[in-house]
């Protein structure tokens, strides 16, 4: 099979499987929604920051492993690249313990830091905790998924997470609405379909072709992971204070309209770049450079067109996108959507570069670089343009921070890529 082929192979069907996440998440939000309209979509705003942290976590140990294990593989290091699996477990294992700690202890002390009132924070402390004491099965699911796609079985790790996703949605209405579980039921189908992908997933374990062995390090190469789903928490978290101080609850149910629909905007990239990684770690592995640079323009163009193609469904449905997570058909709420989906989008054409880049940096071994370019969109550009533009305009400075912040992030990328064309681009 040829490079193109293989491309639209890996990025189709990782787009496919994170897509999934996304919408489960989307499903979340719709059931919470009908059973506690705007304060039931606020607390699930104020949480996103706390998975996005979680699965941070496992994004910098899993594509930082299974990157370095697909580069030693390529290279012929088979005895060195079968530690990475065994040590990526542990450590997601010891790194959730903070968490899961959290979750029995204090989560209402949790929710009250991410600016929850007295009301948010009782009717959210079921459902914090819940879903952070299975915070070991979040990040494993993402490491056993990453090693999964980079030991060549795209597809097997496709089915899982479509499987886990799939499972989520049914058990959300299941464990909600005819068991009355409320949002307890919403926290404990999300936290149990990570069993699901990871049972799948484990069979790869018993296939022939498997070379992962469970044997018992580095997440060097994941850090520009880590940070790029760090993002999305940080933003999060910046904009439910900004929103707050400018129109308290209302807005930021508001946003977590915009945010829920950028969670699966973000999948799209993200499964363009993390589709890409283990052709580019390949190639960069046998030294074909020219490989690996065509891999990063097919993702640059995929990525521009699939912006295209979003920000088109979003301004030709915002109104229609905005009433699903409306229960209560606030029109406050829905004019802050409205104008939030509209212009927060934009961003997109800009953000999906920066994240195939990104992952094509880590993938060819330059993780300095990559690490600067997730960091500046994930936290520098991202805070200071909310903070500047939110001074300026108001709520839609907030929403026009992300698109300022990408272009930005995208213009340093792109300096980064051509600093070193003469070496690895």
């Amino acid at each position: 099979m040829n490079l193109t082929k293989q491309f639209f192979k890996y990025v189709s069907q990782n787009i496919f499987g994170l897509l999934g996440t996304s919408c489960y998440i989307l499903a979340d939000t719709y059931f919470i929604s009908q059973a506690a309209g705007t304060d039931g979509v606020t607390l699930l705003n104020l949480c996103l920051p706390i998975y996005n942290f979680i699965f941070a976590i496992g994004s910098m140990i899993g594509l930082g492993a299974a990157t370095r294990y697909a580069i030693l593989r390529a290279q012929g290091e088979e005895r060195a690249a079968q530690r990475y699996f065994s040590n990526a477990v542990f450590c997601a294992c010891l790194l959730a313990v903070p968490f899961v700690l959290v979750g029995i202890f204090c989560p209402g002390t949790l929710l009250r830091l991410m600016g929850g009132d007295a009301g948010i924070v009782a009717l959210g402390i079921p459902y914090a905790r819940i879903f952070l004491l299975f915070t070991p099965l979040f990040m494993c699911n993402y490491i056993v998924s990453a090693f999964v796609r980079n030991d060549g079985a795209p597809s097997l790790a496709m089915v899982a997470t479509l499987s886990g996703s799939l499972f989520n949605v049914v058990f959300d209405y299941i464990f909600m609405f005819p068991m009355g579980l409320g949002l307890a039921g919403a926290a404990l189908a999300t936290a149990v379909s990570p069993m699901l992908s990871i049972a799948i997933c484990s069979r790869h374990f018993f296939q022939k072709s498997n070379t992962l062995k469970l044997l018992g390090q580095s997440c060097q190469l994941g850090i520009s992971g880590f940070v790029g789903e760090m993002s999305s928490g940080v933003t999060t978290t910046v904009f439910n204070f900004l929103l707050l101080g400018l129109a308290g609850n209302v807005a930021v149910a508001a946003y977590g309209v915009v945010a829920n629909f950028a969670l699966v905007a973000t999948a799209i990239f993200n499964g363009v770049a993390q589709g890409a990684q283990p052709l580019v770690s390949r190639c960069y592995g046998h030294s074909d450079r020219a490989g690996a640079r065509k891999l990063l323009i097919l993702g640059s163009c995929t990525a521009l067109v699939l912006a295209a193609a979003l920000y088109a469904v979003v301004f030709g449905m915002t109104d229609t996108l905005v009433g699903w997570f409306n229960s209560e058909n606030s029109v406050q709420m829905a004019r802050f959507a409205h104008n939030g989906m509209r212009l927060y989008f934009v961003g997109y054409f800009f953000a999906g570069f920066n994240i195939v880049a990104a992952g094509y940096l880590s993938a060819t071994n330059r993780p300095v670089e990559a690490s600067v370019t997730s960091i500046c969109r994930g936290v520098a550009a991202i805070v200071v343009c909310s903070l500047v533009m939110s001074a300026l305009f108001g709520m839609n400075g907030v929403w026009a921070a992300f698109p300022a912040s990408e272009l930005l992030t995208a213009l340093l990328t792109l300096f980064l890529l051509l600093r070193k064309k003469k070496q690895t681009v």
